[in-house]
Order: structure tokens, then C-alpha cells, then sequence
């Protein structure tokens, strides 16, 4: 597979000095790879795209399957001094959004959903630089399903770009979003997720709609506050839930 390497690299070195870009036909998880060499002390800005995941990870610990062709999967690796972190992924899932496709909505709180099947998921992590200077060494993990994987077992059933996009690349993709990627983490560096709160509920996918806490609880959605916590009115009032412990589900669906 040929990949727009250079390309990417010309639209985002401007924007983050010393940046690369790495292609590695296989590897475990990529964004394990970039948190190995980050505790090795290699905290410079790179993008790692793996063309196949024989570990891929999800949020909570979840695998995502991921093949060569089938899917684009990468990690982003950047040092940010954020003053708060919160609703990160909320940021990240609604720059990629806009600039895939209009009718991709964004499940809170890290996943791209079309109708209520899941197209993409986001993992974010962090690491302490080496120097111990200020911030963390943020590795945005990206994993976009071109076709949907045969797989069964989904608690939410998968989709594939192509399905909205039939030529889609994965080269092509990540072109796409790798700068906007990139503005945008400097952006919540900078601002927070103030400027992004309005764009994540033009495709929130969950707003008013019934839904159901991995805790049991029951409610209706009601967008995301100014941290990006989703608000959820159940029996006993409006609660704000923030933990990255609750899984949230559509009335009626089944939790993973």
C-alpha cells in the first residue's frame, strides 16, 4: 500500500516542529508502541500509522480488530500543557467528523457513529515527559473501519466508510484529517473545549434521545456541559456523568 507520507508531512511539519511520520506494517497496538517510546524518553511529535494491529485497544481495554486495507489505524503523539483536559476526545471526534462526512454523528464520548453503527473510535492516553517538564506526551489513537469487520460479537454492529465514501483510501483519509488533527490539539491547548462544545452537539448522537448507564441508570441525554461531561436527566434529577468507567448506551441496546 502507498502512503501520502510526504504529503501529511507537508501539511503538518509547519505546525509542529521536529514532526514525522512512520508507516509499520504490523505492530501490536500503535498506540502502545508510541507509549513504549515515550517511558524510553522519545517524546518528539510523530504520527504512527500501523497497517495492521495484531493488539489493537479500545476504550476500557476493548480490542479493535484492524487488517491491512480494511481499516486506517494510527496514533498521533504530541507533548500538550492543556489547563484542563476535560472533553478532549469530545474535540477529536468532531474534527475528524467534519472532515470525513456530513452524516457522521459522534457518540459521546469517543466514538464516530453512522445511524447507530460505529464507524470509528478514538483512545487517548498520556504519559509524564521524561524531563518531568510541564504537561504530558498525549498519544491520540485513531482506528476508522473502511469496511465493516467480520467479526461477531459487537455490542454495537460496525460501519464502513466506504459505505458512505466507495473510492475511500485509507492514504487518502488520513490525509484528510491528519492536519486538522493536529490544529485542533493545539487549539484545546490553548482554549480548552469551550470553542468545540457547539460543534460536538451538531453531531451529538445521544442528544434526546433515551439511554441507558452501564451503572443501570436510566435517562434521557441532554448534550454535553462546558467540561464535556454528558448530562443525562434521569429519575432522581440531572446527573453529569464524567467517569471514564460509564459506558453509555441507546435505550434497548446491548452493553458490551
Amino acid at each position: 500500500m502507498r502512503w501520502p507520507a510526504e504529503a501529511v508531512w507537508e501539511q503538518v511539519a509547519p505546525l509542529l516542529p521536529g514532526f514525522t511520520v512512520e508507516v509499520l506494517p504490523e505492530v501490536d497496538s500503535s498506540n502502545t508502541e508510541l507509549m513504549r517510546r515515550a517511558r524510553a524518553g522519545r517524546t518528539d511529535p510523530v504520527l504512527l500509522v500501523a497497517e495492521r494491529q495484531t493488539a489493537g485497544r479500545g476504550r476500557l481495554g476493548r480490542q479493535w480488530h484492524s487488517g491491512a486495507q480494511a481499516s486506517l489505524t494510527f496514533s498521533l503523539g504530541v507533548l500538550l500543557a492543556p489547563a484542563d483536559w476535560s472533553g478532549l476526545s469530545l474535540a477529536v471526534g468532531a474534527t475528524l467528523a467534519e472532515a470525513l462526512h456530513p452524516q457522521i454523528r459522534l457518540k459521546w464520548p469517543n466514538d464516530l457513529w453512522v445511524g447507530d453503527r460505529k464507524l470509528a473510535g478514538i483512545l487517548i492516553e498520556t504519559a509524564a515527559p521524561p524531563d518531568g517538564g510541564a504537561g504530558r506526551y498525549t498519544i491520540v489513537g485513531v482506528g476508522i473501519n473502511l469496511t465493516p469487520p467480520e467479526v461477531a460479537g459487537y455490542a454495537t454492529p460496525p460501519f464502513g466508510l466506504r459505505e458512505l465514501l466507495p473510492d475511500a483510501q485509507a492514504g487518502d483519509v488520513l490525509l484528510r484529517i491528519a492536519a486538522p488533527l493536529v490544529r485542533t490539539l493545539q487549539a484545546f491547548e490553548q482554549f480548552g473545549f469551550a470553542p468545540f462544545r457547539a460543534r460536538f452537539a451538531a453531531r451529538d448522537a445521544l442528544a434526546d434521545r433515551a439511554v441507558t448507564l452501564s451503572d443501570g441508570t436510566a435517562g434521557t441525554a441532554h448534550g454535553v456541559d462546558e467540561y464535556g461531561a454528558l448530562l443525562v436527566h434521569t429519575a432522581g434529577g440531572m446527573k453529569a456523568v464524567a467517569s471514564a468507567e460509564v459506558s453509555v448506551r441507546p435505550a434497548g441496546a446491548r452493553m458490551p
